[in-house]
């Protein structure tokens, strides 16, 4: 299948422009949030399902670690089937569907802007149900995504969550986390990775035969890892798990053997020895993986220039790379997977 013919490839490399975009509107998204945050939030909730619950996952790191106000994946099925009538004020509430049009997503951002939540949507849709269950909407700009499997709308999404976590931490008065400068730097770094395919297109040959594959990594980059694992199996069928280095460790590991490879993101940061500890051990033995990493030695290549919450898109890319080229090694159409569509109705 050539490039031209795969909607998911196409809007892969679609990517830059994209993240350049929010990019360049970066201040007014911040602001927008600014404003609507009477005063800095007790805690940050994050409403999503799929890749923009892995999207959120970023968020609830970056809002805890820059502002030192605890962040939350929220269990929407608590009000959609529990009918939870939790308190929400002083909390700020994001919801992320990539459609906006997710019913559980809409509906639990209502009951929370009800409850006296502050109230944000990250969407593709800015007239969408969410967004209008929502007092504000971050629309992601990324134009139509025609694949089942979301890869412009999954970047743009965590860029979006990372100037509502800059928000949070200017209202508790702390510094930018992350400088216009190094924002800058991530389209052209993006563009980068899309360009150096060739690495990613071997790895997905060489995996071609096995039908699973453990993707680890540690601290911030856990959003990447389990957005990777989940991008693998819609694409390939593979059965695909994401799991930390330290829940990995924590049992999981002694379902690794040779026929198990593993992919270690290593975003640097904190993390990073963590990972290349459990590469070590991997070697020991005989458990075929690859280091995706800026670091020297790394298997697969990550921008050097970037700081660690950046990087996580970059890598989060390296993973649409390897589903993709993967699905492709075994004849499968990544855009059209089985049993899948665009808008997934949950409740």
């Amino acid at each position: 299948m050539r490039r031209a013919a795969s909607a998911m490839l196409r809007e892969m490399h679609e990517q830059p422009e994209v993240l350049g975009r929010l990019v360049a509107r970066w201040e007014r998204d911040v602001g927008r949030v600014q404003e609507l945050l009477a005063a800095p939030p007790v805690g940050v909730e994050f409403v999503g399902r799929g890749s923009s619950d892995n999207a959120a996952m970023l968020g609830r790191y970056v809002v805890e670690l820059w502002a030192g106000v605890p962040g939350l994946l929220a269990a929407p099925s608590l009000v959609t089937r529990y009918g939870s009538t939790a308190r929400h004020a002083g909390h700020l509430v994001v919801g992320l569907s990539q459609s906006g049009a997710t019913p559980e997503i809409v509906t639990v951002c209502g009951a929370a802007r009800a409850a006296g939540g502050a109230t944000v949507a990250v969407t593709n849709d800015p007239a969408g149900p969410l967004a209008g269950s929502c007092a504000l909407a971050l629309a992601l700009a990324a134009g139509p995504e025609r694949a089942v499997p979301a890869t412009k709308t999954v970047t743009a999404s965590m860029l979006a969550v990372l100037a509502v976590g800059t928000a949070v931490a200017r209202s508790v008065g702390r510094p930018d986390p992350v400088t216009a400068a190094q924002l800058r730097e991530l389209p052209d770094a993006v563009a980068g990775v899309l360009a150096d395919e060739e690495p990613v297109r071997d790895l997905a040959g060489r995996w071609a035969g096995r039908d699973r594959l453990q993707v680890t990594g540690r601290g911030i980059g856990y959003g990447a890892v389990l957005e990777t694992a989940l991008k693998v199996k819609e694409t390939t069928g593979v059965f695909a798990q994401g799991l930390s280095v330290a829940d990995l460790l924590h049992g999981p590991i002694a379902a690794l053997d040779p026929r198990v490879p593993v992919v270690l993101l290593d975003t640097g940061g904190p993390g990073s020895p963590d990972v290349q500890q459990l590469r070590r051990r991997l070697a020991d033995t005989g458990t075929e993986s690859s280091l995706w990493s800026a670091a020297p030695g790394a298997d697969i290549a990550l921008p050097a220039a970037l700081p660690e919450p950046l990087e996580v898109v970059a890598a989060t890319v390296r993973g649409q790379q390897l589903a993709c080229h993967w699905a492709l090694a075994v004849h499968r159409d990544p855009d059209h997977p089985a049993g899948l569509s665009k808008v997934t109705v949950t409740r």
